[in-house]
């Protein structure tokens, strides 16, 4: 038998330790690029940051893939339109959705501070605000998608845009194939963070 235990039961715990083992090998990448101190990785904020704010932020993008109508409102008044779920909050003020597409993507950067849309993806990753990355991001956003595993074709144009104090950005990453029959409950599962920042892309349903 051996491969049974992978059936359906994808309960909380396969779902996060797979998430959980993505996160450290990024940490472990991170920390021994010097990016990142260690001791300022604590495993509440990571809690928070990986498994709760992005949930929010995940059903948006679903709802964007699955009605087109809420994907132009998004497109046009992105405030609005995340606020219609009941996602509002002081860091959540303004909103722009920027969405990748083959020929273009998107990556979100904060070059001043550390603007984030809580809201929508909970508490920033550590990395998020570490300088390197940020001045990285803007020179090199190639590169940093590499390191981030994330190949994209040389044709695909990056645009790396900048929060600021007034202006959050929420990427909306494409759609994965072969996801045309998926409810958007499950295709919220597809919706990583980084996937949101543009640091990763959405995961393909087979890798659920």
């Amino acid at each position: 038998m051996g491969h049974d235990h992978h059936h359906h039961d994808h309960d909380d715990h396969s779902h996060l330790s797979d998430i959980e083992l993505r996160v450290r090998a990024l940490e472990s990448i991170l920390v021994e690029k010097g990016y990142v101190d260690p001791a300022a990785i604590d495993a509440l904020v990571e809690t928070y940051e990986v498994k709760v704010g992005p949930r929010n932020g995940a059903k948006v993008v679903a709802k964007a893939w699955a009605d087109p109508a809420y994907r132009a409102w998004l497109r046009t008044d992105a405030t609005a339109a995340i606020a219609s779920l009941g996602f509002i909050g002081r860091q959540g003020e303004h909103m722009v959705a920027v969405e990748n597409t083959p020929d273009e993507h998107n990556m979100v950067v904060c070059t001043l501070c550390s603007c984030y849309p809580w809201p929508v993806l909970g508490l920033p990753p550590v990395w998020y605000k570490s300088a390197p990355y940020r001045s990285r991001a803007v020179l090199d956003p190639r590169g940093v998608l590499a390191e981030f595993g994330v190949s994209l074709s040389e044709t695909t144009r990056i645009r790396v845009w900048d929060s600021t104090a007034e202006v959050r950005y929420l990427v909306i990453p494409m759609r994965p194939e072969g996801t045309e029959e998926m409810s958007e409950e499950a295709l919220a599962d597809l919706v990583t963070r980084d996937s949101m920042i543009g640091t990763g892309l959405a995961l393909r349903p087979e890798a659920l």
